[in-house]
């Protein structure tokens, strides 16, 4: 029987079974086993496995950064990106690691090269800034369906027998964002009953993560509430990319601001971003393109074990 250690880690609520398998490290010999689809359903189920919603598999670096991420979802899909994870992967190396006890770690994923600024004391994080990078915005690069240069910012689609605008965002995973003006409406629900239709709309080819969002009014700082419907997931309690994309569709839709710190509150907790707004357009055209994304938030270990593979 395989035996491979593993560390269960939370990044408001969203959790996962990080596994390092990079050469020499114990386990690392099981590495593709415990990338294989079955074996991933199996150990994040929540009653006959760990349970977790999805492996974060903790590879070498292919760009000559400190360490790579690969994101494998609780259905067993591969997702390119994710936001809390790559908090909970930056965490586990600075704390597990020495040699990687280092103020800004940088991990590959398959957005690219992202660079994590630590915050904590005694050798333990408690917070992680991540450089989310520049936001993709044409349907070619989100992807969906339709004319590959063209942008998506409130274009209607029906789903269900209801009809919504969505605005499309890229964070390296495709991410459409709807926003509720409806004070009274119940964004969880709304995610329930949409996002599973809306995820494998044929709109879009990879599937999608679906964001049902509402701006507070009169905060004290910009404040966004927010659901997520996560492909290869379903609702989790926070999607780090998802808040990044809903801060960066507020700002394209004229509802939050560039160059500020929103507040984004998700189930498990708020999460913090920034969106770099480059040149100032007064129009807010659709073409205006954030320069990148800044994400902070917390990464917790819940604990250590050994898999039984």
């Amino acid at each position: 029987m395989a035996s491979i250690p593993f560390t269960k880690v939370e990044g408001l609520g969203n959790d996962f079974v990080v596994v390092d398998l990079r050469p020499g490290k114990p386990g690392a010999e099981h590495a593709e086993r415990i990338q294989d689809p079955a074996i991933v359903k199996s150990v994040c189920d929540r009653h006959f496995g760990v349970g977790a919603d999805g492996i974060l598999a903790v590879l070498p670096s292919v760009s000559g950064g400190d360490a790579r991420m690969r994101v494998l979802n609780a259905d067993g899909s591969e997702a390119e990106m994710c936001g809390n994870g790559i908090r909970c992967v930056a965490k586990f190396l600075y704390e597990s690691d020495p040699s990687l006890r280092l103020p800004v770690l940088r991990i590959d994923t398959g957005a690219g090269r992202l660079d994590c600024a630590m915050d904590g004391r005694d050798n333990r994080v408690d917070t992680v800034a991540v450089e989310m990078g520049k936001p993709r915005l044409t349907r070619g690069e989100i992807p969906m369906a339709g004319p590959a240069n063209e942008t998506v910012v409130r274009s209607p689609v029906s789903v269900r027998g209801r009809d919504f605008v969505v605005t499309g965002v890229s964070m390296g995973n495709p991410h459409a964002v709807i926003f509720i003006d409806d004070e009274s409406a119940d964004l969880h629900a709304l995610a329930v009953e949409y996002g599973p239709a809306l995820e494998t709309d044929p709109l879009f080819p990879r599937r999608t993560n679906v964001e049902f969002a509402r701006v507070q009014k009169n905060a004290e700082m910009p404040t966004i509430d927010l659901v997520v419907w996560e492909r290869g997931c379903g609702i989790t309690l926070a999607c780090g990319t998802g808040a990044c994309a809903t801060a960066v569709a507020a700002y394209l839709e004229g509802r939050g601001p560039g160059d500020r710190e929103v507040r984004v509150n998700l189930p498990g907790g708020p999460l913090f971003i920034t969106v770099n707004a480059g040149r100032q357009d007064p129009d807010r055209t659709a073409s205006l393109t954030p320069r990148g994304v800044l994400m902070r938030g917390p990464a917790r270990t819940v604990f250590r074990a050994e898999l039984d593979l």
